[in-house]
């Protein structure tokens, strides 16, 4: 969603029908795939800090009000991109960066209210989000790029998902290399730009 009239529509509609809100999941993405260098409309910076970034934003202000009455639980899908730097996905990782750092300064500021924040950090999952990628001339791929075979399913993403919500955990990372990233990061940080860029490379 990228219009804040029709993120605060979907949060009405959704109170209204079910009569209170326990746990709201942002999980609207799309990425890109292109050196910096390469692309040819800039205006795909915009594009992705609107739906990755800003659309989480509007929905959380109009469901804030009713989590705090149900003391319930955000749920915030980011990326392991959102983490660390991740080469020819600019534009991507910069939106998730901003993701999570909102919502981890955001936690801090509703403990009270009792209404958890997991922000849950995915490695490459196989969904539709890659094959409408977009390249360097800012149009979508129509193909995934990625070694399909070798990446974790929407399911099993899901499944770890819905463990870590059931335990309330602060961060879910679904990848070792993504666990691993993390805590190399400051001590390595040179050979976690390496790992990133064979990720990049081998597509998967």
């Amino acid at each position: 969603m990228t219009d804040r009239a029709a993120c605060e529509a979907l949060i009405a509609f959704a109170v209204e029908r079910c009569g209170r809100l326990d746990v709201l999941v942002c999980n609207a993405g799309r990425t890109m795939w292109s050196r910096f260098d390469a692309l040819a409309d800039l205006g795909i910076f915009e594009q992705l800090m609107r739906l990755n970034f800003h659309s989480n934003v509007w929905l959380t202000a109009a469901a804030l009000p009713h989590l705090r009455r149900a003391r319930g639980l955000i749920v915030a899908v980011a990326s392991v991109a959102g983490l660390t730097g991740v080469p020819e996905r600019t534009a991507y990782a910069a939106s998730k960066h901003a993701v999570v750092g909102f919502y981890e300064s955001l936690r801090i500021e509703i403990a009270a209210d009792g209404v958890d924040v997991t922000i849950v950090a995915p490695d490459f999952v196989l969904s539709e989000i890659h094959e409408r990628t977009v390249g360097p001339d800012g149009k979508p791929l129509g193909r995934n790029p990625l070694q399909v075979g070798r990446i974790m399913t929407a399911e099993e993403c899901a499944r770890r998902m819905h463990r870590a919500m059931a335990r309330r955990d602060r961060l879910l990372v679904t990848s070792l290399r993504g666990r691993a990233g993390r805590a190399l990061k400051l001590f390595a940080p040179r050979l976690i730009d390496r790992i990133a860029l064979r990720a990049i490379r081998e597509r998967r």
